[in-house]
């Protein structure tokens, strides 16, 4: 690494006026011969005059890192042994009927998310994102999300739950079907084969997609989700799938602080994007998905159970909306709130050796190296 030139970009002014002409963002078209060489001042987030094909220089030293780090923390969940949480759930008294059907809807709402969100990054942020740095850690990503697909599929066949009803609650279940309906939506534009970046409109229907995806799916919605889990993990139920969730976790720590590093340095390189309008727009988003959230917390846990209820679900969601406005510069859309979950911020940190499920997590490159004590 130390001799690859690292170059980040602490000049707010714009990497790429708004009139200036693009180079081929797909990387498929015509070679220009005798081209000159890449230089770091072409690259840019959005709109790059660059070739998308060449990685060196780099430009984005966080990009490249978290690349890195998701190769690192490299797991499969067939590493993962099941046997307790299978014979836990065929026992007739290991599991209350609210716990089977919380986690029946949580594995339903997984089990479609993550192929929304790998559908979302392969068919639209890839193809407008045109920096190949960035592009670089999206491939990782787009892996990471095939492996949590697969871990919902190796829960469901180890369990021997229905496979129709989880995998299609999301078209099934209102509570669900909403929250991916309003995700969806922001991206059908971007999927357009007629869409391309360039005007101040269609950029912002760009960064609309990154932070519903980015900041709202996998920012704010797995957040509850990920609290019910592993909520039955510290009270030593569904261990198993409780240590699939925090690699989950983990994974989706990194997406989430890559996709709003990529929105804060569009903002950087394209400052006439982010207007007042557009930024109560994003707030918008951001309160209107924490009542969405707030519905299925209500649907999943409509009584309390495992220290959780739908009330202190809504609560957590608030704290988390405020949390994401913060890290975009924002304004926060909710009153000050306290995080009602704060063990839930020590499971998100797995490089510090702590207790967890009365067990001691140590720093790991893949799940193999996970110790469990």
């Amino acid at each position: 690494m130390s001799t690859l030139a690292w170059e980040d970009t602490p000049n707010p002014a714009p990497a790429v006026s708004p009139n200036a002409e693009a180079s081929d963002a797909t990387g498929l078209g015509q070679i220009e011969r005798g081209a000159a060489r890449v230089s770091v001042s072409d690259k840019a987030m959005i709109n790059a005059r660059a070739d998308v094909n060449q990685l060196l220089p780099l430009k984005y030293k966080w990009a490249w890192e978290k690349y890195l780090s998701g190769c690192a923390n490299h797991w499969m969940p067939t590493e993962i042994s099941m046997q307790a949480d299978i014979a836990l759930w065929k026992s007739r008294d290991g599991l209350t009927e609210k716990e089977r059907r919380m986690l029946k809807r949580n594995l339903g709402f997984f089990a479609a998310s993550e192929s929304l969100v790998a559908n979302n990054i392969v068919l639209a942020i890839y193809r407008h994102l045109t920096n190949p740095e960035c592009r670089q850690y999206l491939l990782r990503q787009s892996f990471e999300e095939a492996v949590h697909t697969h871990t919902f599929q190796y829960i469901v066949e180890s369990l021997g739950l229905d496979e129709g009803e989880l995998f299609n609650m999301y078209r099934e279940v209102p509570s669900i079907t909403d929250k991916a309906a309003w995700a969806l939506k922001h991206t059908q534009s971007l999927d357009d084969p007629n869409f391309a970046t360039g005007t101040t409109e269609a950029d912002q229907h760009f960064l609309r997609d990154l932070v519903a995806f980015y900041v709202i799916f996998e920012g704010m919605w797995f957040y509850t989700g990920f609290a019910q889990i592993l909520s039955l993990g510290r009270r030593n139920k569904m261990v198993g799938i409780a240590e699939q969730y925090q690699y989950i976790l983990r994974d989706e720590s990194i997406h989430l602080n890559f996709g709003i590093d990529v929105i804060n340095q569009i903002k950087i390189e394209n400052p006439h994007l982010w207007t007042g309008a557009f930024q109560n727009e994003v707030r918008d988003m951001i309160r209107t998905a924490a009542e969405l959230e707030a519905a299925y917390g209500s649907d999943t846990m409509p009584t309390g159970f495992l220290g959780l209820n739908a009330t202190l679900c809504e609560q957590y969601m608030h704290f988390i909306a405020n949390r994401r406005c913060a890290q975009l510069g924002l304004e926060a859309v909710f009153g000050q709130t306290e995080n009602p979950f704060p063990w839930m911020s020590e499971v998100m940190d797995l490089k510090k050796e702590k207790n967890f499920f009365e067990s001691r997590v140590i720093e790991y490159q893949s799940s193999g190296a996970l110790s469990w004590d």
